[in-house]
């Protein structure tokens, strides 16, 4: 009976000292964070909204770390690629994801399968921005506010087309999003890309669209396209004038997350530092800014925040994309 005690007393006290060491070791690893460059993981081209915010927000980051932040655009299954590759990093805060809503939110009901867990493969850090969308129309379709719109619908059923940049995009699941909650009969027609469905939207071959700001800006400061709402919870200051869909379709909310996320596992020390280092950043006046003059209202948050706005937006979406039978090409 002694030596069963004292064989379990010793595995006890060989496991309490092994923890003790990991989390020592975890300490001082954290405490010596960063000591060498860190890799912010965008998974779009170069040149994108992505890769704009993201280059945007590194240099003043890098300068709070004291190290460089190297962007590395992994473009390729709609985010999935670049995810699948920090989902599969070393949990040391070395690599980081620029995350839009696809790699967490809207491609696990997309897609039948994905390379990696989205629910405990990644961590967030913070939210970074809303890419601001607008409801946009035609400028010869003979309405003038969002209840015009529905109720032109509404007496011409089948007759009101919605573009997106492709099946399973923020802008796609937005009129898709417009469309249950008006109640209205309309339909999608995707396109590769923002700049050819605008093209075929000013030429009249399409009715509208909810995409973001900063690809239709300059066509509705021209007059060439009609701006009848914002898709965000509230009006924008850049477009003060223009009413939020959800001040007619109450709750609606139809503008992407992005946010920056990170391996699952990566010490709550590093995901700290980092939160605060990008909340920091998005409080810079020029930041703001620059992010704000291509339409995206910069807003961080805590990692526990953003957590929980995940969960939001993926029922949300869920819903949306189970309704729609959208599935990802």
């Amino acid at each position: 009976m002694k030596s069963h005690i004292f064989a379990i007393d010793t595995h006890f006290v060989k496991s309490l000292w092994i923890t003790v060491l990991f989390l020592s070791c975890s300490c001082v690893f954290s405490q010596n964070y960063p000591n060498k460059p860190v890799k912010l993981i965008v998974p779009f081209a170069p040149g994108g909204g992505a890769d704009i915010v993201a280059r945007a927000i590194s240099q003043p980051i890098a300068q709070l770390l004291g190290q460089a932040v190297v962007i590395e655009n992994k473009p390729g299954g709609g985010g999935t690629l670049a995810a699948d590759y920090v989902a599969k990093s070393a949990p040391d805060g070395y690599t980081l994801l620029y995350t839009t809503p696809g790699p967490q939110m809207t491609n696990p009901y997309l897609m039948d399968k994905l390379p990696y867990n989205p629910v405990t493969d990644l961590t967030p850090i913070s939210q970074v921005v809303f890419g601001a969308s607008v409801l946009v129309i035609n400028k010869n379709l003979p309405v003038n506010s969002i209840k015009e719109l529905i109720a032109y619908a509404k007496s011409n059923p089948g007759k009101i087309s919605f573009a997106s940049s492709g099946i399973g995009s923020s802008s796609h699941l937005a009129g898709e999003l417009f469309k249950s909650r008006a109640g209205i009969d309309i339909f999608h027609v995707p396109y590769r890309g923002t700049g050819l469905a605008l093209q075929d939207l000013i030429g009249g071959n399409i009715s509208m669209a909810i995409d973001a700001l900063g690809a239709y800006r300059s066509s509705i400061e021209s007059g060439h396209l009609k701006v009848l709402g914002v898709a965000t919870s509230k009006r924008l200051g850049v477009l003060p004038s223009v009413p939020a869909i959800a001040e007619e379709l109450p709750g609606f909310e139809g503008s992407p997350v992005t946010y920056i996320s990170v391996r699952s596992g990566t010490p709550k020390a590093i995901i700290d530092r980092l939160n605060r280092d990008v909340n920091q950043v998005l409080k810079i006046p020029e930041v703001r800014t620059q992010l704000m003059t291509l339409g995206l209202i910069p807003q961080g948050n805590s990692s526990e925040e953003m957590q929980q706005l995940i969960r939001s937006e993926s029922s949300k979406w869920q819903q949306v994309i189970e309704r729609s039978g959208a599935k990802a090409e």
